[in-house]
């Protein structure tokens, strides 16, 4: 997955995948063991919907040996860089966001469930690795259990855009996958192989904008101007405020001298910056990285105005407001990420930061 700042939507990965794209069938394809442990362990008359969907849980997350006991081994293991095939993520014990929830798909549909795949516009993610990334595009499950519906997304230190999990077709799901992949083989410079799997990727949604803009970048490095023109303004006809596209597309038209339209792309990306929370909040992050603590207080300020409701980004505040030496503000901060917290864990941690706090004033209140 990509950076704000970065040309293509998926980071580099040290193994690049087999320059031969999979099947749509052999994607989605389960491992005939794996279906007939399926069709024992879960497919069984007397189990509700319910029963089903959690012994699934199980299943994925804590695989059994042959003497049914949970085998460490073969957990589940998140790997950013996994973009696999349903057989390849269950035999290798691995998967990032796509190939656990088409992993989790097959195998509910296999047992019954109702299941699809969810797309999220815009994320930012917190890996202990990596600090905080923001991603374009993530993808989670949806399910619908006796009218109910529920969504399971294999990493949990995850925020949403505003508009949160929307379905989406099989086909746009395959997209991702064609379009992940052939973003990998482009950053190991395999131009051929990963032409093919944006082929494959359009073939699946023709509609799909990230792919359009990716083919732009293999068609700039490629030397094919007119044809990554061409490419770039598929994308942005599809997703006008699709920020990679804008730099791309912006960037190449300066260079072939077209300053003009250059100018009025790299406008239009500075509004879609303006009015996004989570490039706000990364300028933020980038900030308070530098020590610039009053330059993140800016832009901590302005993601919250315009998504109040994240307790990240009050948290965030929190912190520069802290480290600034405003204790109060940073309290009020706290209390506000605490009110927003999800979880009992999550307003835990933010009451225990808030009662430090408190005490530290308190000390400095006795002086």
């Amino acid at each position: 997955m990509i950076g704000w700042n970065a040309f293509l939507l998926l980071a580099a990965v040290n193994v690049a995948p087999p320059a031969t794209p999979p099947t749509p069938e052999q994607v989605m394809a389960i491992p005939p063991e794996l279906k007939q442990r399926v069709r024992e362990e879960i497919v069984n008359p007397t189990n509700s919907l319910e029963q089903r969907l959690q012994r699934l849980v199980d299943l994925v997350f804590q695989p059994r040996n042959l003497d049914a006991k949970v085998d460490p081994d073969t957990a589940l293991q998140y790997d950013t860089a996994a973009t696999l095939t349903v057989a390849e993520a269950w035999t290798q014990h691995r998967a990032n966001c796509l190939s656990f929830t088409l992993l989790f798909v097959a195998l509910a549909r296999e047992a019954g469930i109702d299941a699809r795949v969810q797309e999220v516009g815009q994320v930012v993610m917190w890996y202990q690795e990596q600090g905080v990334v923001y991603n374009a595009g993530h993808v989670n499950v949806g399910l619908r259990i006796n009218g109910r519906h529920a969504t399971l997304d294999l990493d949990q230190n995850v925020l949403y855009d505003r508009r949160g999990p929307r379905l989406i077709s099989d086909q746009r799901a395959l997209a991702h996958f064609y379009n992940n992949r052939g973003a990998e083989l482009l950053a190991a410079q395999q131009m051929d192989a990963a032409r093919e799997h944006f082929r494959m990727a359009l073939e699946q949604e023709k509609r799909f904008a990230p792919v359009w803009n990716n083919l732009g970048v293999l068609e700039r490095r490629s030397g094919n101007t007119a044809a990554a023109v061409h490419a770039f303004d598929n994308a942005l006809a599809l997703d006008p405020g699709l920020p990679s596209a804008l730099s791309n597309a912006s960037l190449l038209y300066q260079r072939i001298g077209e300053g003009d339209r250059a100018a009025r792309l790299n406008a239009q990306l500075q509004r879609v910056r303006e009015h996004d929370p989570f490039y706000q909040f990364m300028q933020g992050v980038e900030a308070e990285r530098r020590a610039d603590y009053p330059t993140a207080i800016h832009y901590y300020r302005h993601a919250i105005r315009l998504y109040g409701t994240a307790h990240q980004f009050h948290f965030g505040l929190a912190r520069v407001y802290s480290l600034s030496g405003d204790n109060r503000r940073a309290a009020h901060e706290l209390e506000q990420a605490r009110t927003l917290g999800k979880t009992d864990r999550l307003r835990a941690i933010y009451q225990a930061k808030l009662d430090t706090l408190r005490k530290l004033n308190a000390g400095h209140a006795g002086h």
